[in-house]
C-alpha cells in the first residue's frame, strides 16, 4: 500500500506542468480537515496575506496533495511533519519550510474493547495513515512495548475511515487525532487510550506535529510570495492568540466543524492547549528550526528539527518508504521563515 501512495507523488513528477506563475496569481494551497490547519481561513478572512489571494482546498489524503504539488497543481500544503525525508529521497520538488506546531495530547493510540496490551495486537490490524506520523507513533509505541512492526497488519485509512474501522470491528487499534479520538471513545465503551502525545518522549522532541510545505517551483518562481505566505500564516496565529473566540469560529466555518470540535484541538484561550496542540508563533518556530537561539515551553528541544529529521528518516528506512537517508538540507528550505521573522 505504501508503494502505491508514494507512487502518487512520483508519477505526478512526470506530469509536471511548466508554467510561468506571476505574483498576481492566486496561491493554491491545501489542508485536510483538522483545526490545526485552520489558521489559513483566518489569514484569508481577516486580510492578513499582504494582498495574496488564497485558493484553499480541503484534500483528506496528504499524499494526494503532495502529488498535486509535484504536478504543479498546488503550491503549498499544511500537513504532518514527516514528509521531508521522503520528498528528498524521491526528488519530487517539495520542501518543508517550517514546523508549525507540536501535538500536545490531540494524538492518541486507542485500543478496541478487549485489547489491553500491545502484545494482544500481534497478528491483528491497526489503522494508521501510512507514510505519516501516525504510523511512526504507532511503531514507536509497539516497539517500546515489545512488538515488532512486522508483527501487526498496518492498514492505511484516513480519519473518518479509521473511526468506521474501529467501531465496525475491523481494526483492533488505531491512531487518532481530535476530534476523531473522542468520537471513538464515546462510541465504543471499553475502548482505551494506550498512549498520547502529552507523554514526555513525544512532547519534548515535538515528534508528533505539523509543518508547512511548498513546492520548489513556487519557492523558485515566487520567492517574495513564499515569504508573504509564511508571514500570513504566523499573522493568523497571532490573530488567533488575541481573538480566540472569533478566530475559532472562522476555523469552524471553514472546516464545517462545530466550535466545540475546534476547541478540542486549539482550546479557547489562545494558549498552549493540553489535550490539543501548541501552536508556535514565528519566533518559536524559528527556535525549533534552528534559526534563532532561545528556549521553548514544555521542555521542547531547541533546534529540534534536526533530530526530528533523523528519527523520521530512520523509520522510513525501516518501513521501506525511502531508499537512502538524505541530509536535512535536501528537504528543508527555511528562507521563507527567515523572512517571516521580519514583521
Amino acid at each position: 500500500m505504501h508503494k502505491i501512495r508514494l507512487g502518487i507523488a512520483i508519477l505526478a513528477f512526470s506530469m509536471c506542468i511548466s508554467t510561468s506563475a506571476q505574483s498576481s496569481d492566486p496561491v493554491k494551497l491545501s489542508l485536510f480537515s483538522w483545526p490545526g490547519y485552520g489558521f489559513w481561513f483566518i489569514a484569508k478572512e481577516k486580510g492578513l496575506t499582504e494582498g495574496l489571494e488564497l485558493e484553499i482546498s480541503i484534500i483528506e489524503d496528504p499524499y494526494q496533495s503532495f502529488g498535486m504539488m509535484t504536478a504543479g497543481v498546488l503550491d503549498v500544503t499544511s500537513s504532518t511533519a514527516e514528509y521531508g525525508p521522503i520528498a528528498a529521497d524521491k526528488d519530487v520538488g517539495i520542501k518543508l519550510v517550517t514546523y508549525t506546531n507540536p501535538s500536545y495530547g490531540t494524538d492518541k493510540i486507542i485500543l478496541a474493547p478487549g485489547i489491553t496490551s500491545a502484545e494482544q495486537l500481534k497478528g491483528k490490524t491497526v489503522a494508521v495513515l501510512e507514510g505519516g506520523l501516525t504510523q511512526i507513533f504507532m511503531a514507536e509505541w509497539l516497539t517500546d512495548n515489545g512488538v515488532g512492526i512486522d508483527e501487526v497488519k498496518f492498514t492505511n485509512l484516513i480519519m473518518d475511515d479509521a473511526v468506521a474501522a474501529m467501531v465496525g470491528g475491523t481494526a483492533a487499534a488505531a491512531e487518532f487525532w481530535e476530534p476523531f479520538g473522542s468520537q471513538v471513545l464515546e462510541a465504543m465503551p471499553g475502548s482505551k487510550v494506550a498512549a498520547d502525545s502529552t507523554e514526555e518522549k513525544y512532547i519534548t522532541t515535538a515528534m508528533l506535529g505539523d509543518a508547512l510545505y511548498m513546492s520548489t517551483a513556487f519557492l523558485e518562481k515566487r520567492p517574495e510570495d513564499a515569504a508573504k505566505l509564511t508571514k500570513a500564516y504566523f499573522n493568523a496565529v497571532d490573530f488567533w492568540k488575541e481573538n480566540t473566540t472569533e478566530a475559532n469560529k472562522i476555523i469552524a466555518d471553514g472546516l464545517k466543524f462545530s466550535v466545540a470540535d475546534v476547541e478540542q484541538v486549539l482550546g479557547s484561550t489562545g494558549e498552549i492547549h493540553k489535550g490539543g496542540i501548541f501552536a508556535f508563533d514565528r519566533d518559536q518556530a524559528a527556535i525549533f528550526m534552528g534559526l534563532k537561539k532561545g528556549k521553548l515551553p514544555l521542555n521542547i528541544v531547541a533546534d529540534g528539527m534536526k533530530a526530528h529529521w533523523d528519527v523520521t528518516t530512520d523509520w522510513w528506512l525501516k518501513f521501506g518508504f525511502i531508499d537512502k537517508a538524505m541530509p536535512m538540507s535536501a528537504g528543508v528550505d527555511t528562507t521563507p521563515l527567515a523572512a517571516a521573522l521580519k514583521k
